[in-house]
Parts: structure tokens; sequence; C-alpha cells
């Protein structure tokens, strides 16, 4: 008996004569498009409505699938005709068929896209226009694309942004213009609705750490096709958020903070932008053979399984910026920070000196580098790295095995996961006069006295008073592979 989810017609297909089947029932395999020549060596294939196909037009007696399909390891854009032999009635009614069944999948209609023309190579307009453009229009997705024109554009532009008017917020960039949105959509009063707006990564900056992280949790290569079809797919993965306080200065992380060493490492070889993701590998060697070890404590709670790592430490108030009122009433305002209360906390310390100490999120730094293999989308914690001193000879062999994440085995690194942490960052003990960097996110929050770089006063945060650090677990959606 015929399923009646499916539906059999005889088509030419790219000018083949076939014999098609239309299946949009749950099946064993899911929704598909099946065919098999009549001419020739006996050959059927199938697109999968849900992983292969990204929209579907009907015209005339021809329905036109655009799909994106596996070649090799790699996927690319193919467009299949087929032409109806019942004519326009039969190419109108397949049409209609597939369009419902693709739209039941919860795909992203219209999205707002962010493109950053100054990241990386300076190419991702080029990329927008020649691959991004084309496949969004295939997929039927309505666009609005804005370029960013200067740093904290797209916080600016996140902040009032009618997300009403969306299904999604896509960035074309490195990493720093999804920072930028995540930071915009928590200073929003409507904060709680507004971080529920899934957000797209298309790796088309330096170092690509998240898209590289989702691709990769999902076996896929990481590239703008592969990134790009995740998003139009809808699929979705909770992220969690991390909140830096000091004082009653407050910003927001998803990707990493770091100190010593790596944080060295990213911001000064600023510098060498124009030698491309190759810049770090080359300053990593500048850093190692020129080592800083820097003064210091960091505080932290461990997470369960975690706690032999550290001394025992004092207790450690809370940090989170509350709320003031407003005539004696509660003030409506942004997102504060995580109300979990860790006054409670089993909390430990350890002491420097320090070559690094890097909180990580995700496991991928960049597309090279995987500095916290662990790391979990939306388990709660922060994957904490620590070196405290180690030879230079061991330091250079570590670098070399960051590419897989086997460096945190080496007996120099310190690797644990915390639910909070507290970095009071210290003076250079080759020089007591200047101070580090932090980074959070590929951005300097602080900067102490002749560290690298002009504009210190402009620092959201002071160097030397503690910074405390929060996760908030799952708090905001990112769209990825399923």
């Amino acid at each position: 008996m015929e399923d009646h989810h499916s539906a059999a017609a005889k088509v030419r297909v790219n000018g083949a004569p076939a014999e098609a089947t239309l299946s949009t029932g749950a099946g064993v395999g899911g929704p598909e498009l099946r065919w098999r020549y009549c001419a020739g060596p006996a050959a059927e294939r199938s697109l999968s409505l849900e992983a292969d196909v990204l929209g579907v037009e009907a015209n005339g007696k021809e329905v036109v699938v655009r799909a994106f399909v596996a070649a090799g390891k790699r996927r690319r854009r193919r467009d299949y005709v087929f032409e109806m032999a019942d004519g326009e009635g039969a190419a109108a009614a397949w049409g209609e068929k597939l369009r419902r069944c693709l739209d039941s999948f919860g795909r992203p209609k219209r999205l707002f896209v962010l493109v950053n023309p100054f990241g990386g190579k300076r190419c991702a307009s080029k990329i927008y226009e020649a691959e991004i453009k084309p496949m969004l229009e295939a997929a039927g997705v309505d666009v609005t694309m804005q370029e960013t024109q200067h740093g904290g554009h797209a916080r600016e532009l996140a902040t009032s942004l009618d997300l009403a008017r969306y299904d999604g917020i896509v960035c074309v960039s490195g990493d720093g213009v999804l920072v930028e949105v995540v930071n915009g959509i928590l200073q929003r009063t409507d904060w709680e609705e507004a971080i529920k707006m899934p957000i797209g990564i298309i790796p088309a900056g330096t170092g690509n750490g998240m898209a590289k992280s989702l691709l990769h949790a999902a076996n896929q290569t990481c590239s703008i096709s592969e990134a790009l079809f995740a998003i139009i797919r809808g699929h979705k993965q909770a992220l969690d958020v991390c909140t830096l306080v000091q004082g009653q200065k407050k910003i927001f992380s998803v990707l990493s903070v770091t100190w010593g060493l790596v944080a060295d490492i990213d911001i000064e070889s600023e510098k060498y932008r124009w030698m491309g993701s190759a810049r770090f590998d080359f300053y990593a060697l500048v850093r190692i053979m020129n080592l800083r070890r820097y003064c210091g404590t960091i505080h932290f709670v461990p997470a369960p399984g975690y706690e032999a790592y550290g001394e025992p430490a004092k207790q450690v108030e809370s940090s989170i910026v509350e709320c003031l009122e407003q005539n004696g009433e509660p003030q409506v305002c942004s997102y504060q920070g995580p109300s979990a209360e860790l006054q409670g906390s089993y909390w430990r310390s350890i002491d420097g000196p320090f070559v690094a100490v890097c909180l990580n999120n995700v496991p991928w730094a960049t597309e090279s580098v995987m500095a916290a293999p662990e790391a979990k989308f939306s388990d709660g914690y922060m994957d904490a790295v620590i070196i405290r001193d180690c030879p230079k000879a061991d330091l250079l062999a570590l670098m070399l095995k960051m590419s897989d994440g086997s460096y945190v085995k080496s007996k120099y690194v310190t690797y644990l996961k915390v639910r909070s942490f507290r970095l009071s960052p210290g003076q250079l003990v080759e020089n007591p006069k200047r101070g580090g960097i932090i980074d959070v996110d590929g951005e300097v929050i602080a900067r102490g006295e002749e560290a690298y770089g002009r504009n210190k006063n402009q620092d959201v945060m002071a160097y030397g008073p503690s910074v405390q650090m929060t996760v908030h677990q799952g708090l905001a959606t990112v769209y990825c592979p399923k």
C-alpha cells in the first residue's frame, strides 16, 4: 500500500528521463526526494530534504531543487531541475509539498547579517557577495545586511535592533562581532527575551574560534559554506556566558579570558596582522624566547572532581553588580550577571608567579589552536589552563601541541573546570614597574604600566584590582550543525 505521505511521478532530472518519489513522512531516513534514471546503467539518487536541500522553486512544468550536497570531504552547491511529465499542475503540487516540508523544520526566514569588512584579511564583504548572499537567496531567506563601520558598532546595533523583525542574527567576521552582539543584547532592558535570539557565526576573520568549535563538535570542516548551511538548517545550541565584574564595571565573555603569555601573544601580535593567522605562531616564538612571568594570585570555585587543586582560601565575596533603585522603585535595567550565590562556595587559591592563565568557554581558541579540549558549550563551567613555571624548551614543545589540545597533559600545565574565578594580576617579575594585559575575547580590558598599547586610559577596567568571573549556564543561543 502506498504511503499517503509519498508521491511518485515520471520526470526528467536535468534532462535525463527518470522516475521520482517524494516522501514527506517521518520515515527511517526522514523526508527525502529519490529518483531512478530510466536509461543507461540503473542509478538511484536521493536528497534528504532536511540535510541536503536549501530551497525549492516551481516554474511552469519544472521544479528546481537547490541543494548543498557532499562532494568528497566537502559539500558544494548543486541545482536539480525536475521537469514533470504531467505538466504544470504536478510541478506546482510537488513544489508546494516540498516547501511545506522545508517550512516544518523551523528554519530561519529573516536574518539580520552583520559583516565586518575590517577583520582578518579584509575579505568579509567579498565573501558575503560571492558565497553567502547567493546561498541565502537559494534558501529563500530574507536578509538585511549591515557592514560594521567601527569597533563597537555591532554592539550598538544589537542594543537597539528591532529583534521582532528577525529570526536570527548572523556575524560574518572573526569572533569579535559575535562578542559585541552578545554584549549589546545583554545591555538591553529587554535582555531576557532578546538573549533568546539565535546568533550565527560565519568564519571570516583571523581567529574563528567559535565557528571552529561548533563545526568540529559535529565532525565538520570549518568553512564558510558549512557554517552558513548550519545557520540555514536552523539547529541551535545553548551557550554559556561569563560575566566579568570589577567594582561597578562589568562586561560579558563567550570565548576566553587570558592573562600572561597567551594575552601578550594575542594583543602584541596585532602589529603583524598583515601576516594573517601566522602572526600568532611567529609572535609566540618571540615571546617564549623572551619569556615573562607575572606576580599575582588566582581564586576559584572548582567544579566537582577538581577540589584538590590549589589551597583552601578565605571566603570571597560575590562581585555581582546590582540594579539601583530610582524613587524607591527597582529600576528596569540590563543584565546584571548570574544570580547564583557563591558566598558559601568552596574557594581555592593559587599564588604566582604565572607564565599564563587562561579561562576558556569553548574548545578552540582559533582554527588551529585547541586551547581547552574538555570545554563544553553549556556545562556551566569555564576551563582554566594555568602555567606557573616551565623551561623555554618545554614551553615551545607545549605550543607545538596546541593544535590537538594534547599540551594540557604536560606536567607544567594545570587544567581544571571552575564555576567562578577571581584574578588578582600583578607586575612582571623581571620588571616590577611593568604590568601585563588582561585579554577578553581578543580585546584588552585592562593593562598595567608600560604594557603594550597607547590607549590604556580607554580600557574598560583597571589593572591590579581583582576581576571576578562567573558563568551563567546556557544563557545565549547560537546556530550549530545538528
